[in-house]
């Protein structure tokens, strides 16, 4: 089973997009399941519909985790909620997002098409469960197994409770889910298709969607150009207009790296089913390799270790590093993401860096105590 992410800038079609490809594969006989918001209807004996709904996923984790902690609320005095009075929190539909996500992964079908959020909330809710499992694993690491026998002396010694068994049954549930979403995620069947209108913003956002994935791991697979006027006609309005979209096409062209693929303007809004159909792309995209994070070894002539950090599109004045323990912190323009170092590196000080042709070099000195010479 494949899994493909669609996304794009807010407007350029993404939802239609995803939606014409779930109904284009499931008339060419795969069984598909489209994640969508949306409410637009698409039917197909092949195609199902899977609707996040993130207002019934919050009540029920909310009321499950005031189940869990009942005996520290009564010690507090607090009042418990009743699922009627609970409503939806802001930052509930990304997790809604995730947890479908997950279940399109375990479902019974050919291909899961899921319709991302705009771009910049997709590239966030694709960083999210690694960086939720970094901050779970730093509050509340493995160590603390050990320390489970001596709460009941700290308790006494504190004059406070320490915290109970609930918290850390829970922690290590959410742990659990998140490692199966990133493990979706990051699986190499799982591939990222961007949809974009050709115009003014369409080169930007193409590098951000590269640089974005490529500080996740993850690499695109297709672009959608969308929405292409015609070339040729007689009204010098539109064919000004077309001549600067195809101008902005041609930068497309020359950045993708993937398949490309150029959808028309139907001149109106889709209208049902049939013209769904006609602005499904001719085929889905093969996954694209993750380029690897490869360590150089380069002890013999120059003394060091290389780490290879593809970033295409990145430039120097937006690079920023600081080595934090076993974990190199990595900000690249607005993205950022703590990385664990290999094991080799771990026992290396961090001597420069450089970027040649969207190829980040960070240079890695071996520690003399760590790493002795032989005679």
């Amino acid at each position: 089973m494949g899994i493909m992410l669609v996304t794009g800038p807010g407007g350029a079609g993404r939802t239609t997009l995803a939606a014409a490809t779930a109904l284009s594969e499931a008339r060419a006989g795969r069984r598909v399941l489209l994640v969508s918001e949306d409410d637009a209807h698409v039917s197909d004996g092949n195609l199902r519909v899977l609707r996040p709904r993130p207002g019934s996923d919050f009540r029920r984790e909310f009321l499950d985790l005031q189940a869990r902690s009942s005996a520290a609320l009564d010690l507090l005095g607090a009042a418990p909620f009743e699922d009627a009075e609970l409503t939806e929190l802001p930052g509930s539909r990304p997790f809604a997002l995730l947890r479908a996500l997950r279940d399109a992964a375990a479902g019974d079908h050919d291909l899961a098409v899921v319709d991302l959020p705009p771009l910049p909330e997709a590239l966030a809710l694709l960083a999210l469960p690694g960086q939720l499992r970094r901050y779970l694993r730093r509050l509340l690491p493995q160590e603390r197994q050990a320390a489970r026998a001596l709460r009941p002396m700290l308790a006494q010694l504190a004059g406070v409770p320490m915290p109970a068994q609930w918290l850390y049954e829970t922690t290590a549930r959410w742990e659990a889910e998140l490692a199966a979403v990133q493990a979706v995620i990051e699986d190499p069947s799982t591939t990222v298709r961007l949809v974009l209108e050709p115009g003014p913003a369409a080169a930007r956002a193409l590098r951000d969607a590269r640089l974005g994935l490529a500080v996740q791991r993850l690499a695109l697979d297709a672009v959608v150009a969308n929405r292409i006027l015609p070339g040729g006609s007689d009204d010098p309005w539109l064919a000004g207009l077309a001549a600067e979209q195809h101008r902005h096409l041609a930068e497309l062209r020359t950045a993708a790296t993937g398949e490309l693929y150029e959808l028309p303007h139907l001149g109106r809004a889709p209208r049902g089913a049939d013209d769904l159909v006609l602005l499904a792309p001719a085929r889905t995209a093969e996954p694209v390799p993750v380029p690897e994070w490869d360590v150089e070894d380069r002890r013999e002539q120059d003394g060091v270790l290389v780490w290879h950090i593809p970033l295409p599109g990145a430039v120097k004045e937006e690079l920023s590093l600081v080595r934090r323990g076993d974990e190199l912190l990595l900000t690249v323009g607005a993205f950022r993401r703590g990385v664990p170092l290999p094991g080799a590196l771990r026992r290396c000080t961090v001597t420069g860096a450089g970027l040649v042709d969207g190829d980040l070099r960070v240079r890695f000195t071996p520690d003399p105590g760590l790493w002795p010479r032989t005679p």
